[in-house]
């Protein structure tokens, strides 16, 4: 399994943990990229440990692809958990523009089978919110 640079430079911090507990005598300091040199890695693994360019390439490969695979996971697992939120916020929309339909088509009724009795409602509620601003600015 080939390594991909790029992919082992962004896990790094995560996998060189995993490289220090298969290799104990390797450091902190040994186990640095500088300026995204795996090669210089490498090199540096197997001057430490004595195994073979090959088994360390394809060790920080297969480390790389299940950290990858463990990532592509865990976005599966975001971009489920978003789609299902965003599921149910459709049917609880769709069930409160229902209930609203339902609300309006009643009071729509009401209206229009009492409308004296809706007008003068109306006028009341009219002339109380009237007479409380004018308290209010009066007051100031």
């Amino acid at each position: 399994m080939a390594i991909n640079a790029q992919e082992l430079q962004g896990q790094w911090t995560k996998l060189r943990g995993q490289v220090k507990e298969k290799w104990g005598q390797l450091t902190d300091d040994d186990l640095q990229i500088h300026g995204g040199n795996i090669d210089q890695l490498v090199g540096k693994i197997q001057q430490k440990t004595g195994e073979g360019r090959e088994a360390i390439e394809k060790y920080l490969g297969e480390l790389t692809s299940q950290g990858s695979s463990a990532i592509a996971a865990a976005a599966g697992a975001v971009g489920n958990f978003a789609s299902q939120a965003g599921d149910r916020f459709r049917d609880q929309y769709g069930n409160l523009s229902d209930q609203a339909r339902e609300r309006l088509d009643a009071a729509s009724d009401v209206v229009r089978h009492n409308p004296t009795q809706s007008v003068a409602a109306a006028f009341g509620v009219g002339l109380v919110a009237g007479l409380v601003v004018g308290l209010a600015l009066r007051s100031r």
